[in-house]
């Protein structure tokens, strides 16, 4: 009895719970609902909803109730940004997710470069590494991927590009002009130089995708007279956890929803250097007959700083917490394919994930 009270004690201990379990309900609900930003330290990050860990709860997995519990609210959206809140889901969940984003989710970027010419200063292989980062855009969702033997490649597997640029001194310039853009013709090779040589039936299936570089300003190389660049490229569908080229995102990242809570009223001057402690929008300070009192009006600005627990007149006079199930999404496209659209294919992802998993399972059994 005593090796079975000890192993259970330090059990508990071990998971940061022996003084929760005899907490009051309202804490035990804090312990897994809130994460506590303290003076020394953060509180309550560890996921404690697991069956039979609290008394009084049932924490038993249940389809119906994650239905009810789980939804996704869109907060901002255009073709390249997408801030959207995920609730009522664990954090392993939401960062699996973002992982997908960055790495799983198939682009078709330029994999091999075929060097003709090169007489300008930048070395074929950095040169070739410039081009492999340049974003194409192109549905990655109409391509199969490239059989590594395949050295050709197909109208179905490979995009061909072509660079062709050659500098030339201007016969207009002016005579006393010191102005390389005076001065000379093509000496600056953007990616908008980069042109698309379609192979087999491309240019009938793809005539109105515009395949080719997403944007047309990115600096490739410099060039003075009688230095050209003669070059074909080779796009290929890929995923980032390849290479980082064929990430569909500039950045994908998830913050919990921060929970401001004031525990008395705050007023006159303190209330002012409330008020600076935080971002601009989260505190205002509202007129209540004739005070100027602290008000929270927008918690989901704040970056979380902790900057008002250096006060300390102010730091036992306000609660920093954040909601542990509430995840604030950012998703920036490299403008390959829209926000949403790659939203959308990380969950085609991620379920065809939980597919294979069950699948294998299934079959671990018939074993």
């Amino acid at each position: 009895m005593f090796f079975e009270w000890e192993f259970s004690t330090l059990y508990r201990r071990k998971r940061g719970i022996t003084a929760k379990m005899a907490a009051p309900m309202s804490n035990v609900d804090e312990i897994r609902d809130r994460v506590i930003l303290g003076e020394f330290g953060v509180r309550n990050v560890h996921t404690t909803d697991y069956p039979g860990n609290y008394p009084g709860y049932d924490d038993t997995w249940d389809l119906e109730k994650f239905k009810k519990n789980f939804r996704i609210d869109i907060v901002n959206s255009d073709e390249n940004m997408l801030e959207f809140d995920m609730i009522g889901i664990d954090a392993a969940i939401a960062n699996a997710f973002r992982r997908i984003l960055l790495a799983e989710v198939p682009t078709m970027a330029i994999e091999k470069v075929f060097v003709y010419n090169n007489t300008s200063i930048i070395q074929d292989e950095i040169l070739a590494h410039r081009l492999g980062l340049v974003p194409i855009k192109a549905d990655p969702r109409l391509f199969e991927y490239r059989n590594p033997e395949d050295q050709e490649g197909t109208e179905i597997d490979t995009i061909q590009l072509q660079l062709k640029v050659k500098c030339t001194r201007n016969p207009r310039a002016p005579k006393d002009s010191s102005d390389p853009k005076e001065l000379y013709l093509n000496h600056m090779v953007y990616s908008g130089d980069i042109k698309w040589l379609p192979i087999g039936n491309q240019a009938d299936v793809f005539a109105d995708a515009k395949i080719g570089p997403v944007h047309g300003d990115i600096l490739l190389a410099q060039l003075r007279p009688g230095q050209e660049l003669d070059i074909v490229m080779h796009c290929v569908k890929g995923i980032g956890k390849d290479h980082a080229k064929f990430s569909p995102v500039a950045t994908a990242s998830y913050r919990l929803l921060p929970e401001i809570t004031l525990l008395q009223t705050i007023e006159g001057e303190q209330a002012e250097r409330l008020k600076r402690c935080f971002s601009p929008g989260v505190i205002e300070i509202q007129n209540v007959n004739g005070r100027k009192v602290a008000k929270v009006v927008n918690s989901r600005l704040d970056t979380c700083s902790r900057e008002v627990l250096r006060h300390d007149d102010l730091k036992s006079l306000v609660k920093l917490g954040r909601v542990r199930d509430h995840f604030i999404f950012s998703v920036e496209s490299t403008g390959i394919l829209p926000a949403d659209v790659l939203v959308t294919e990380a969950i085609n992802v991620l379920i065809s994930k939980c597919q294979k998993f069950l699948t294998e399972l299934d079959a671990a059994e018939m074993d």
